[in-house]
C-alpha cells in the first residue's frame, strides 16, 4: 500500500475513534475514566442487536480499557500491564484456580430468594469485620460457611467484565443507571468443574449463555465496560472473598469506590439477557 494511502487509513481510523469517544456520556453512571479507554466497538451478535431493538436503545458498545484488578500481576507497573494486555486471555472453560475452589465450584443447598434491589441485597449481608473474624481459609478445600449458604435471584445491570487468570468471568453488576446512589457488586461465572460434579450443568449453561451473547467479543484480562449497561437477571450462590479480607479489594478502578463489599454472587448458576 502506498505511504499516502496508509496515512489516509490511519487518519480515517483516528477520526472514527475520536467520533466514538466524543459520543460517550462520561457522566453516565458506571462509566470508565476517559484516559483508561483503549478502543470502542459495537457488539455485533444477533442476540445483542435484537435485545437493543426490543429495549429501544442504541446498539450496545464495548469500551475496552486498560483497567485491571489491582491484585492481578498486570497491575504492578505500566510495563507489566502492557505485557498482560498483549497476552491472550485463558482459553477453554476449565477452572484454573485454587483459592476456595470447593466453594467457587459448588452451589449452596438453600432456597432461592429474590431481591428487588441490589442495594437491599448488599444491606442484608454480614459485616466485613464479622466475616474477617471467622478466619476463612483460602485453600482449595475451603467450602462455604453458614453465612454463605444463600441462593439469590434478581435483576441487575452489567456494567463491566474481565476474564481472570483462573478462567472466571468477573462481572461487575449494579443498579439501574437511573438509580441513586450508585452501587456495584462482583458476580462471577466460574470456570467449570469436572463434568461429574453436581454443579457442572448449571454452571456450563450460565457460561454458555454469556458466551453466546458476546460471541467473539468476550472480555480479556482487562475490563470491558458496556454502553449502555446491559440488563440481566441472575441466579447464584453467595460467596465471601476471603482473599480480600485485607488489602486491596477487587474491581475496576473507575467503579471500586462504589463497591462496598467483597461479597460476591459466585458462582452464577444462571444469567438471562433482556429479562
Amino acid at each position: 500500500m502506498p505511504r499516502s494511502s496508509k496515512k489516509k487509513k490511519r487518519s480515517s481510523t483516528a477520526l472514527a475513534e475520536a467520533s466514538e469517544l466524543s459520543s460517550l456520556n462520561p457522566l453516565r453512571a458506571g462509566m470508565p475514566a476517559l484516559d483508561s479507554i483503549l478502543s470502542i466497538k459495537t457488539l455485533e451478535t444477533s442476540e445483542a442487536a435484537a435485545m437493543a431493538e426490543s429495549l429501544e436503545v442504541p446498539r450496545f458498545r464495548i469500551i475496552r480499557t486498560n483497567e485491571v484488578d489491582a491484585y492481578e500481576k498486570a497491575a504492578t507497573s505500566q510495563e507489566t500491564l502492557n505485557v498482560a494486555l498483549a497476552e491472550a486471555a485463558p482459553v477453554g472453560d476449565k477452572f484454573g484456580g485454587t483459592a476456595r475452589k470447593a466453594a467457587k465450584l459448588s452451589l449452596a443447598n438453600a432456597p432461592l430468594k429474590t431481591f428487588g434491589d441490589l442495594k437491599t441485597l448488599i444491606n442484608s449481608l454480614p459485616a466485613h469485620e464479622d466475616m474477617v473474624a471467622l478466619n476463612i481459609k483460602t485453600t482449595a478445600t475451603s467450602d462455604r460457611v453458614a453465612q454463605e449458604k444463600r441462593n439469590v435471584r434478581g435483576k441487575v445491570f452489567l456494567y463491566a467484565a474481565s476474564r481472570e487468570d483462573d478462567n472466571d468471568f468477573h462481572l461487575i453488576l449494579g443498579r439501574s443507571p437511573d438509580s441513586s446512589p450508585e452501587v456495584y457488586m462482583t458476580m462471577e461465572l466460574s470456570g467449570l468443574p469436572p463434568a461429574t460434579k453436581p454443579s457442572f450443568e448449571k454452571l456450563k449453561a450460565a457460561r454458555d449463555a454469556f458466551k453466546a451473547f458476546f460471541g467473539g467479543d468476550l472480555p480479556g484480562l482487562s475490563y470491558d465496560f458496556y454502553d449502555p449497561p446491559i440488563p440481566v437477571r441472575i441466579e447464584g450462590s453467595l460467596f465471601w472473598d476471603a482473599s480480600h479480607a485485607k488489602g486491596t479489594r477487587p474491581g475496576p478502578k473507575s467503579l471500586k469506590s462504589r463497591m462496598p463489599v467483597v461479597w460476591e454472587v459466585h458462582p452464577l448458576s444462571k444469567i438471562t439477557f433482556n429479562p
